[in-house]
């Protein structure tokens, strides 16, 4: 069955970075956008970004842009998002997610709707 497998969370200072890995199996890994979404705790889950199949076009919350990059490497399975400049309101269970051949009207939007398929979320913490 199709996992999405995240990796690289955990306690940082405020400024600092963290790159997150989204490790995928049971899928054609190069026929999906993957995106990035967090959580924090009492608050709705919420788009980060996205990349598309072929990882030529990226997409961002006004949030994060200018700060967090994501990335992939079609060969490897595996999505990252590679997060600087740090902040305690980034603070938050982050999910990666599969979109089957997601358009950019779809990645663009953001909606989580648009994902089938979804990791179990590492915690990312900024402290100030």
């Amino acid at each position: 069955q199709v996992q999405l497998e995240e990796s690289g969370g955990g306690l940082v200072q405020a400024g600092g970075s963290l790159r997150l890995s989204c490790a995928a199996s049971g899928l054609v890994f190069s026929n999906y956008a993957m995106g990035w979404f967090r959580q924090a705790p009492g608050k709705e889950r919420e788009f980060v970004g996205a990349i598309n199949r072929i990882a030529s076009s990226t997409y961002y919350a006004d949030s994060v842009k200018g700060r967090f990059t994501i990335s992939r490497d079609n060969a490897k399975n595996t999505a990252y998002l590679q997060m600087n400049n740090l902040k305690p309101e980034d603070t938050a269970v982050y999910y990666c997610a599969a979109d089957y051949f997601g358009t950019s009207r779809s990645l663009r939007s953001g909606y989580t709707a648009e994902y089938e398929h979804w990791g179990q979320g590492t915690q990312v913490t900024v402290s100030s």
